[in-house]
């Protein structure tokens, strides 16, 4: 049995993922949500332009120029706003910062493809989207998560809230 340790980085509470916040080191599939350029303050209070990767059920990944680079590679596309919906795998590494080796994270080249549930009618997926396009909902957003017929898209048009 695997003991499950903390990482001094994490009682620190930073706004931000870091090398510490993958556990044991072990590989972790995140989602993009948006890029965006923003002002960040450092933990000893001086602020900087960075690219931030808002990701879904994660904080927010400072992008670098290596890490840029490579979901560029992986989108194939230098465009932030096509990286968005993207999954990438981040990895610990180490890198050089003022002589002194560091943990960093690090994006796998690879492009993660996450199967998508298969939408059914009358499921119980179907109702928490039938209520969601109520509520204002897209049928593009629900697409990004399910798998749907051409038939089932036709009828969910018949909830999608008027424009």
């Amino acid at each position: 049995m695997e003991n499950k340790k903390t990482h001094w980085k994490k009682l620190v509470n930073p706004n931000y993922i870091g090398a510490y916040s993958l556990e044991n080191g072990k590989d972790k599939i995140v989602k993009i949500k948006k890029v965006v350029r923003e002002t960040v303050t450092s933990e000893g209070g001086k602020k900087e332009e960075c690219t931030v990767a808002y990701l879904e059920n994660e904080k927010p990944f400072i992008l670098n120029r290596t890490n840029s680079k490579t979901i560029t590679k992986i989108a194939k596309s230098p465009y932030i706003e096509d990286w968005i919906g993207i999954s990438i795998k981040l990895f610990v590494s180490t890198t050089k910062l003022k002589g002194e080796e560091v943990e960093c994270l690090r994006i796998r080249e690879e492009r993660i493809e996450v199967k998508k549930l298969e939408l059914i009618e009358n499921s119980e997926n179907w109702n928490q989207v039938v209520t969601a396009l109520s509520n204002g909902y897209t049928i593009e957003q629900i697409k990004s998560k399910y798998q749907i017929s051409n038939n089932l898209i036709k009828k969910l048009k018949e909830h999608e809230k008027p424009v």
